[in-house]
């Protein structure tokens, strides 16, 4: 493969990659399926057995084909291929309770079979339009809330009285959604922005914005009154070939800066509500609720917002089912449902010790040095002292006096009856230093020969009666 193509297929969007990864698998798998039933009914008078062995073979092969097909449908859903990602959906519920020792394999087959030759064969084989727009999105990494699903889900916030609530977004974009939440609500907005046009732009909105990634930031652990997730939802292919889904780390590299008994909000595609996703959440929040944003921006998006209250970890493998159930869009009530102040804030005073972005930002402390009076008095306090008439605390030697003057910290001028204007400096001069050199009986067996370099000062005096060079 060569170096262009491997950096095409590692910025390849994994939508894509996912869609052409399942093809393969589901038309190994729809061939697998058949060996392995072909097995059992092969030994199943012969060899009872070697019949059941075959058979656990045969569902882990159904099993591994009905993910590979739950990989096609989230891959085409992300790929806005709605209709296929239907049809991927109803072959895995079918093969789910497909009877493995029915003789009807054939339709089965050829369903699961024309069904993956319609799936990318590669992944730059997707439509250019598809991968130029999931490109875009990528590159971009900003995906702006709609201003009137924030208000409803403001609706369902109560923030506290009498205590100012620290409020926080990590991929912050422009700023515009954490400053509609924080404002008229006694917040103090924190947030993270990659880009540094979108970083700029929203510190015209947010008290602190670090810029940056995330990742890469420091910031106060369990600080949070709020935390306001909405995070990218494409991932490429790493430089080492890793495949990981942004949505998933923002969550789980977050959360801890979330106070326990903190409200999150967390934006994403409810197709996006996978079951590792859905355990993080079941297992570190309580009170869960999820919401589809409203009819228009739900049909271009698909978004969904899932909100929850943090509470200490619990390892539970099962935490996550019932939030399993919302990754079917008909099992999702609209956001203009939420409930008025259904999620209180807590009523803590919490002071954010640290938060700095990955890169300095300048722009924050000019806007900080610009409301401080600390510069201005500094200033003033320096303009006086530049005017004081200045004295050593002792008279200075005749060599400190040279020193200043050959390095030119004094003026030069010297007023006398006849003016002289006097400019010193110092250079350097290389001389080499001759060593003989003698045997211990006194014989003479070569010369050591060093170079010194040594500072000489140099006075140029101009006189009335002409310039000269004092060494």
């Amino acid at each position: 493969m060569s170096e262009q193509e491997n950096q095409q297929r590692q910025e390849m969007p994994f939508a894509a990659v996912k869609a052409s990864a399942a093809r393969g698998a589901i038309l190994r798998g729809s061939a697998e399926l058949l060996t392995w039933r072909a097995k059992v009914e092969k030994y199943l008078q012969s060899a009872p057995q070697k019949a059941r062995a075959c058979y656990e073979e045969l569902i882990k092969a159904r099993n591994r084909l009905a993910a590979a097909l739950g990989d096609a449908r989230l891959a085409l859903l992300e790929l806005d291929e709605y209709a296929g990602a239907g049809i991927a959906g109803k072959l895995q519920a079918g093969l789910s309770g497909f009877n493995l020792m029915s003789r009807a394999y054939k339709p089965v087959y050829e369903a699961l079979r024309g069904f993956a030759e319609k799936l990318p064969e590669r992944p730059d084989t997707v439509s250019a339009k598809t991968i130029g727009r999931l490109m875009n999105q990528v590159r971009m990494g900003y995906y702006p809330t709609d201003p009137e699903n924030i208000r409803h889900i403001l609706r369902g916030i109560r923030f506290p009285e009498g205590v100012t609530t620290n409020v926080f977004d990590p991929c912050c974009g422009c700023g515009k959604a954490l400053r509609q939440i924080a404002q008229g609500n006694n917040c103090f907005a924190y947030g993270v922005e990659l880009d540094e046009s979108r970083a700029e732009e929203a510190q015209t909105r947010l008290h602190r914005v670090g810029v940056g990634s995330f990742f890469h930031s420091r910031i106060s652990s369990e600080a949070f009154h709020l935390l306001f997730l909405n995070p990218p939802y494409l991932s490429v292919l790493s430089q080492g070939g890793r495949r990981a889904r942004h949505e998933k780390r923002f969550l789980v590299e977050s959360m801890g800066h979330l106070m326990l008994g903190g409200l999150l909000i967390y934006v994403i595609p409810y197709y996006r509500l996978t079951p590792d996703i859905c355990r993080i959440l079941g297992e570190n929040f309580e009170d869960l609720s999820v919401w589809r944003f409203t009819d228009g921006e739900f049909q271009k998006f698909k978004q969904a917002v899932v909100l929850g209250v943090r509470r200490k970890r619990t390892d539970d493998p099962e935490a996550g089912i019932p939030l399993e159930r919302y990754a079917d869009p008909a099992a999702l009530p609209c956001v203009t449902q939420m409930e008025e102040g259904r999620y209180a804030i807590p009523a803590v005073h919490k002071k954010v010790e640290i938060f700095k972005g990955e890169r300095f930002n300048e722009k924050e402390l000019e806007r900080q040095l610009a409301q401080s009076d600390s510069i201005r008095r500094l200033m003033n306090a320096r303009s006086s002292l530049d005017r004081a008439d200045k004295r050593p605390l002792l008279p200075l030697s005749i060599g400190q006096i040279g020193l200043v003057g050959g390095s030119g910290m004094i003026n030069g001028l010297i007023d006398c009856g006849t003016p002289h204007i006097i400019k010193g400096r110092i250079i350097k001069v290389k001389t080499e230093e001759r060593k003989e050199m003698f045997s211990s009986q006194g014989i003479h067996i070569g010369a050591e020969i060093k170079e010194v370099i040594s500072n000489k000062m140099v006075f140029n005096v101009l006189t009335p009666k002409g310039f000269k060079a004092l060494t």
